[in-house]
């Protein structure tokens, strides 16, 4: 009988963005200004919104959810980057790459479906303002984001554990079937919701239906944007690149700058959110 020879991976050496002492000095400072940032904004939407009753409505639940997916998505990777940095170590185990995989996965995806149905909101909040009511209702709204939990909780797993197992075949299959399923879809939905937005507005006689109608988008539409953008300038930088080192510092900017920009987005554009944001401070400031 022939002895067998198999290699276990036990642990994976990360690329690192620079190597030099004083550079990963000012990156850590950086990338830590920028995770507190995106935190203790995200977490003030949240509070926010949670806060001023006048907010509980279907918008506002769905952009409470982003922001806590935002505070998720970013603290799969930035923690354990620092550490690397300020350690200057560049080793990961196996079990804490599949994990890190895994969350990341969720979030990422849950980013994608979120988006849409939050486009799909505002599809029905212009196109169809009588029955908006009764077709975003609470209820849906929370079946919603829960179904969508529970399906990326388990998409993710499958994908982590095929990834696990190393067979290139059902990987790239997998791969491309998730991408159809979570990204084109998406995109697609998001697409045809701004085309039947921008269809009905285009029939609207007043010039000042117009205008709210399009602010009343342009939140959500910033969000999208970026976020797409990002993700479409990592890929193609990660195409066209002949230096790991530009993608790698692509993809960290990608998983910071999105979920920092989002609370500045809505918050600058949307006076009840400032409202309550006032409201929230004035109330901690009496209470210190």
């Amino acid at each position: 009988m022939e002895a067998e020879n198999h290699t276990i991976l036990s642990q994976f050496f990360l690329l690192g963005i620079s190597e030099d002492p004083e550079l990963q000095a000012v990156l850590f400072g950086l990338f830590l200004s920028m995770y507190l940032v995106t935190v203790l904004g995200n977490l003030l939407i949240i509070l926010a919104i949670s806060s001023d009753s006048h907010l509980h409505t279907p918008m506002y639940f769905f952009l409470c959810n982003l922001s806590l997916i935002d505070i998720c998505f970013i603290s799969t990777i930035i923690p354990k980057m620092l550490v690397n940095i300020h350690a200057h170590s560049k080793e990961i185990s196996y079990l804490e790459f599949l994990t890190q995989v895994y969350v990341f996965m969720i979030f990422v995806r849950m980013d994608n479906v979120l988006l849409t149905i939050m486009a799909h909101d505002r599809f029905v909040v212009i196109c169809c303002p009588l029955k908006y009511t009764v077709i975003v209702n609470s209820q849906l709204c929370v079946l919603l984001v829960l179904m969508s939990w529970i399906i990326m909780f388990w998409f993710s797993l499958i994908l982590t554990l095929l990834v696990g197992r190393s067979d290139a075949l059902i990987d790239i299959i997998f791969l491309y079937v998730s991408t159809a399923l979570l990204v084109v879809f998406p995109v697609a939905g998001i697409l045809y919701s701004y085309s039947q937005i921008v269809s009905s507005l285009m029939k609207m006689s007043s010039s000042v239906s117009k205008y709210k109608g399009f602010f009343t988008c342009g939140s959500h539409l910033c969000v999208v944007s970026l976020f797409y953008g990002t993700g479409l300038g990592v890929y193609l930088s990660s195409a066209v690149a002949h230096s790991p080192q530009r993608s790698t510092i692509a993809s960290v900017m990608y998983t910071l700058v999105t979920p920092m920009l989002n609370p500045f987005v809505y918050s600058l554009r949307n006076k009840d959110v400032n409202g309550a944001l006032g409201s929230l401070l004035s109330r901690a400031t009496s209470c210190v």
